[in-house]
């Protein structure tokens, strides 16, 4: 008969609270269990494995060389555990606990938050995971399955993944400098403004997309850039007077009304089309009651 394996889900849990909270008390704090109780299972354990597990430096408890390879390995046990037992509890009810979703914030933040803000109204047991992405970045996680929606992803929708992908209102894009910025006083003036263009900073988010190509939009790439990482950094960039770029007209309206953004005199660009999608083979009665909420909300 083999020996029975002491590293069981309870005790990494342990390890896990210590290692973040700093400290036996505050762990058994957060697992509402008492101090003695949380000492006494780790000590059992490295009496198990004949090994220090934690060190003292100061009042903090740090792991050793050996208790972070256990803690590091741990956590991913911990993952896969939780993962199992929702999918067995959406396997029994058909409702998710989960749904992770990537949101491109070109479109207007306040609609979708109002949308989510509903959904956990009628639904306060499913947990929603929001990140952002950028371009390509969207599609990338739904392929990876690192989301189970993507909304507001750029067009066009990859083909032959199994994606159900329905069209969200276009979003205006324009072109646009800082009151502030040196150059300014060219926005009005085509002939101008074409001349000094190339020497403006681009400011530009970068595409979340890891292993595929990426991409950029707007007035490109070329030149001088500040690369940022969300819409709301290039937003701020450009207010700032760092450099120019195509910001959605519905997030920049007010800083244009009150003259602190200019509009540059550039070709027209045509209103991004984007998407909110997610795989046919999810099932889940959770995404189902959100993606409808989400197409009947009001995004202009």
């Amino acid at each position: 008969m083999s020996k029975k394996n002491p590293i069981s889900i309870e005790v990494l849990e342990t390890l896990d609270s210590i290692d973040r909270r700093g400290s036996f008390a505050k762990a058994a704090e957060e697992l509402n269990k008492a101090t003695s109780a949380v000492s006494y299972s780790v000590q059992k354990l490295e009496e198990q494995l004949d090994i220090a597990l934690f060190q003292r430096q100061g009042r903090r408890s740090v792991l050793t060389p050996a208790g972070k390879l256990i803690l590091e390995e741990g956590r991913h046990i911990l993952d896969h555990a939780a993962q199992l037992a929702n999918r067995a509890k959406e396997v029994a009810t058909g409702w998710e606990t989960h749904i992770r979703i990537a949101v491109e914030f070109m479109l207007p933040a306040p609609t979708f938050f109002a949308v989510v803000q509903q959904f956990l109204e009628n639904h306060p047991t499913i947990e929603i995971d929001i990140t952002e992405s950028v371009l390509n970045g969207g599609w990338e996680a739904l392929e990876e399955e690192r989301v189970d929606l993507i909304v507001g992803a750029p067009g066009p929708v990859p083909q032959q993944k199994g994606y159900r992908a329905i069209a969200l209102p276009s979003t205006e894009l324009v072109p646009v400098i800082a009151a502030k910025h040196p150059k300014a006083q060219w926005a009005n003036n085509k002939k101008a403004l074409q001349a000094e263009l190339p020497k403006l900073r681009r400011v530009v988010t970068h595409d979340t997309s890891t292993s595929g190509i990426t991409r950029s939009g707007g007035l490109g790439s070329e030149g001088k850039i500040l690369y940022v990482q969300t819409l709301e950094q290039k937003v701020e960039a450009i207010v700032a007077g760092i450099g120019i770029g195509h910001l959605p007209l519905q997030k920049i309206q007010p800083y244009l009304d009150q003259g602190v953004l200019l509009t540059l005199v550039l070709p027209e660009v045509h209103p991004v089309k984007e998407y909110m999608a997610w795989k046919l083979a999810n099932k889940g009665r959770g995404l189902r009651a959100l993606t409808e909420q989400l197409a009947a909300a009001d995004w202009q």
